[in-house]
């Protein structure tokens, strides 16, 4: 079984990042300043930057902490060796079932994993790839992103929450050590699709080709965003689901206040602009990069409940699509012409 570490303890909890992504390279490198023993698997081009680079976090309220290269352990795979406190499951959607399997066959049975990826299901996908581990629901609701090799910065703020397990309570004191206070819920669907409401904007900002608080000031795809999230709380409603408030303004109002011209929104929507103006949504660093998107996880999982429920989630499909569509001409889309392709 792994160990039940308290931070306090004389060994230092031992974490996995499982995914060494933007995220997973934020939570793991403040975990470890934090004084955990963190051992990062990814990919190689992140995996080639850390190593040359080392691993520098800077936020978006001006503090910075830098790890040299020969702190970090590196792995382009996951060590045979390894029983740790706890795991962070970081990849892209599409890759959580194979991450899973890899993960169940080297793992001691029990080892607690908390999915901190976009999306509702993936959890319940990887628990059902690697039966014998603790498979946890998280939720990461700030962003990161990439400005140079090695080099996240986190341009929005919000609170880590996990599915409440006894595995995690003694873990707690690190993570506030980190400064990444997690909080445990009994349920945590309503902040999941809380949370993949405000990710419908995903795809409107990597479309958009603009930093977020300049694409937020734009209407037009504000407007493009609000249709996206009225769509869903139309299928939410009838599936009898009831998301959590992540944002300043309770869900049912953000349509509204999205729709607003721009000089309303800026004085009602003060809080929803406090946003670092390097701040992208990961998807448009994906499509920067050429990598898949996580278009299935956000849009299809509207798609899908709909599907459930007998509803419409036709925007969703058209911007998913268009999404897919993007790598043909590596051209933004401005947002009337969006507004117009998804009938907003």
């Amino acid at each position: 079984m792994p160990n039940t570490a308290d931070p306090a303890a004389s060994h230092p909890p031992a974490v996995l990042v499982m995914g060494a992504g933007s995220i997973g390279c934020w939570l793991g490198g403040r975990l470890q300043a934090a004084g955990a023993t963190v051992h990062f698997v990814g990919r190689p081009r992140m995996l080639d930057a850390l190593a040359h680079h080392g691993l520098t976090l800077t936020d978006r309220d001006g503090s910075r902490l830098q790890l040299l290269a020969e702190q970090l352990k590196l792995h382009p795979s996951l060590p045979a060796d390894l029983a740790p406190d706890l795991v962070l499951l970081c990849v892209k959607s599409a890759a959580t079932a194979t991450a899973a399997v890899e993960l169940g066959g080297l793992l001691p049975p029990g080892t607690p994993v908390v999915s901190m990826q976009n999306g509702i299901g993936n959890a319940a996908i990887a628990q059902s790839a690697a039966p014998q581990l603790v498979l946890l629901p998280g939720m990461v609701p700030f962003n990161v992103s990439e400005p140079g090799p090695g080099h996240l910065h986190r341009g929005t703020d919000g609170q880590l929450a996990a599915q409440d397990h006894p595995a995690l309570r003694p873990l707690l004191p690190l993570f506030a050590a980190a400064g990444l206070p997690l909080t445990l819920h009994a349920d945590l669907r309503p902040l999941q699709w809380g949370k993949l409401l405000l990710n419908l904007n995903n795809a409107v900002n990597a479309l958009s080709g603009l930093p977020l608080r300049a694409q937020l000031l734009d209407r037009d795809l504000r407007c493009c965003t609000a249709a996206l999230i009225a769509e869903a709380l139309v299928v939410l409603r009838r599936a009898g689901i009831e998301p959590a408030r992540l944002s300043p303004l309770p869900p049912d109002w953000l349509p509204w206040v999205l729709r607003l011209p721009t000089p309303l929104f800026r004085v009602l929507a003060a809080r929803m602009l406090r946003i670092d103006d390097q701040a992208r949504s990961s998807m448009a660093d994906d499509l920067a990069l050429g990598r898949p998107t996580e278009v299935d996880a956000i849009y299809g999982e509207v798609q899908r409940l709909a599907a459930r429920v007998q509803a419409s989630a036709a925007r969703s499909g058209r911007i998913a699509e268009l999404v897919k569509a993007w790598p043909e001409h590596h051209l933004p889309v401005a947002g009337r012409a969006l507004r117009r392709a998804i009938g907003a």
